[in-house]
């Protein structure tokens, strides 16, 4: 029988000095127990103790850290024997729960992620982040072996995809089946804690994508997880009405009860209480507060958003918090006391969009300079922060979409103009405002759509070393350049005609031709007479192209472009500068 005592808080299990305290909701049971290694895994010997909420509790002495168990529940004549919902650790996502180890030695570890307007975020796959070589899916040890490459490139913050237990071994991570457990394929719990280690003292910061949209839909232990249901609905976890349904099946947690919500907000603070991740990336939030991603809202959902980024941002006030919802709320980052959701900052659709749009279309004279200049300016709550900025990420480079250099060319996806206008992309996204991200291996001019169980291209990234330099060159102006770091940002110059885009940053102005013309003594307008040197050409020979040195004029008094004063200069094909005032 489980001991009664004092019990630690928590959910789970929980090691003491001797034995483990097991705490589970579960209110539709008659009784509950735990089953082990530790007692042959036999019903009804280690009884919990139920209070009036419908939790059940006790501590056993017999268990310790790496036992495996599950909880025995008595429910009318049904009886089940489920993983723990809290489970730090698994055998797999239909095995069993292990009793975690909770001890790590941090060392030293006091990092702190860099200010928000100069990150630059490395969107990474765990599992294909790897040469190929060997079998099964990369692991934490395969990345940490290769972030010496990542901290060359000059990237100071890693978003994961999610890392939580999943069916099977292969997977992007948004079908969770143990929120709290890590992915055993990927190294599980101790692994994991050893590469944000290893990142931290690389000085890269960790943001975890976390999934609360939806749960599974398989090996899903927590379905049903007391017997009762509603409509043959999931149970206490799940809305059991037509809120439950997602695309991804009829899985969506319950956000109105108090539990669900616990369990939800417990499971963000462990990320980045327990992991000292960086931050959180929450999927699809749409699909939190909307029963269909447009119309049916749940109101609930909101107010748990405000509810776990408000308690997020007391407890750990320099994390970052970032929602992917793609439909441009602005509310969604808006202050908690007005209303808001009190993210930080959310991936901008009105960024990539039009960005990839512009690339990709073949015929010059079809390109929107308009479209181009308001991707570049917009902005939520007038905060250039706000805003998550790319070309690339998993989900613009997957399910029927491919990789921009492809878009571009899909029969020539490494030629010249699938080069040119793809880096050029990229030059968008570092120059404009907003926190810019890249995606794995969108350095070395990877062209093969993402798919989880294809390991990128290393090979790639020899072979287009100077596609590299380039994005390492625009990573470091991007970090090091107060213009771009700045909120600073007005457009000088919409030319529809000849395809040019012209805007400042702070004292630095920016150009960029999106036609395939090189134009000769194009006259342009600046902000400040004087000699204005290039710090950037992405025309330049160090990138496998034409210019040979970095450019400098002198303007004239000619007022040009509602500027006062202008200069001559030429402009390579499909290529962006960045000039600032020299003397």
């Amino acid at each position: 029988m489980a001991t009664k005592q004092k019990l630690e808080p928590g959910m789970g299990a929980i090691p003491g000095k001797v034995g483990v305290t097991f705490r589970v909701w579960a209110p539709h049971a008659q009784s509950v127990s735990v089953v082990g290694s530790f007692n042959e895994w036999k019903p009804n010997q280690d009884k919990l103790e139920a209070d009036l909420e419908g939790y059940w509790a006790g501590h056993i002495n017999a268990a310790k850290v790496g036992d495996e168990y599950r909880f025995h529940l008595v429910c009318g004549e049904q009886t089940f024997d489920r993983i723990d919902p809290y489970a730090r650790e698994v055998t797999s996502s239909i095995g069993n729960s292990v009793v975690p180890d909770n001890d790590f030695d941090w060392e030293d570890d006091n990092f702190k992620i860099a200010p928000h307007n100069e990150l630059v975020i490395y969107e990474m796959h765990i599992g294909t982040y790897h040469t190929g070589k060997g079998e099964g899916p990369g692991t934490f040890d395969d990345v940490s072996r290769r972030l010496g490459h990542l901290k060359k490139l000059g990237i100071n913050a890693i978003e994961v995809m999610p890392i939580a237990e999943f069916a099977g071994d292969y997977s992007w991570g948004y079908n969770p089946s143990h929120i709290f457990a890590v992915e055993t394929a990927y190294g599980g719990p101790k692994a994991f804690k050893k590469f944000v280690k290893k990142c931290h003292e690389m000085g890269m910061a960790v943001i975890l994508d976390v999934v609360y949209n939806h749960m599974g839909p398989s090996d899903l232990d927590i379905w049903q997880f007391d017997g009762w249901s509603e409509n043959g609905k999931g149970g206490i976890y799940f809305y059991n009405d037509e809120r439950s349904s997602t695309p991804w099946g009829d899985t969506r947690p319950d956000y109105g009860r108090k539990e669900v919500r616990r369990f939800l907000r417990d499971n963000a603070i462990m990320w980045l209480r327990d992991y000292r991740v960086d931050g959180l990336r929450y999927d699809s939030t749409v699909y939190m507060r909307t029963v269909d991603g447009a119309l049916k809202e749940i109101p609930e959902a909101w107010s748990l958003f405000q509810e776990m980024n408000g308690e997020i941002r007391k407890q750990f006030p320099g994390k970052i918090l970032i929602a992917e919802d793609l439909q441009d709320v602005e509310a969604l980052t808006a202050p908690i006391e007005g209303g808001g959701a009190g993210f930080h900052s959310q991936w901008c659709a009105s960024f990539v969009h039009p960005i990839r749009q512009t690339v990709i279309t073949p015929d010059d004279q079809a390109r929107d300079m308009k479209k181009l200049a308001e991707a570049v300016t917009q902005r939520f709550n007038n905060d250039m922060c706000q805003r998550v900025i790319y070309s690339e990420s998993h989900d613009e480079v997957a399910n029927g979409h491919q990789r921009v250099p492809s878009e571009v060319d899909s029969e020539d996806p490494t030629g010249w103009f699938a080069r040119k206008r793809s880096t050029l992309a990229a030059a968008l996204v570092f120059t404009s405002p907003g926190i810019p991200m890249i995606f794995q291996g969108q350095e070395w001019l990877e062209t093969g759509w993402f798919e989880d169980s294809v390991p990128l291209d290393w090979d790639l990234s020899d072979e287009f070393r100077s596609t590299l330099r380039m994005y390492r060159d625009m990573i470091k102006l991007r970090t090091t350049a107060a213009g771009l770091c700045s909120q600073d940002v007005s457009i000088t110059r919409i030319d529809n005609e000849k395809n040019i885009l012209a805007f400042r940053r702070g004292e630095l102005l920016v150009v960029a031709n999106l036609a395939n013309a090189r134009y000769e003594s194009f006259r342009l307008g600046f902000p400040r007479a004087g000699k204005w040197k290039a710090l950037f050409h992405s025309d330049h020979k160090n990138y496998g192209f034409e210019t040979t040195s970095l450019p400098s004029v002198t303007t004239d008094e000619t007022i040009w472009d509602h500027q006062p004063c202008s200069a001559e200069l030429t402009l390579a094909p499909y290529s962006l500068m960045i000039f600032e005032l020299s003397e």
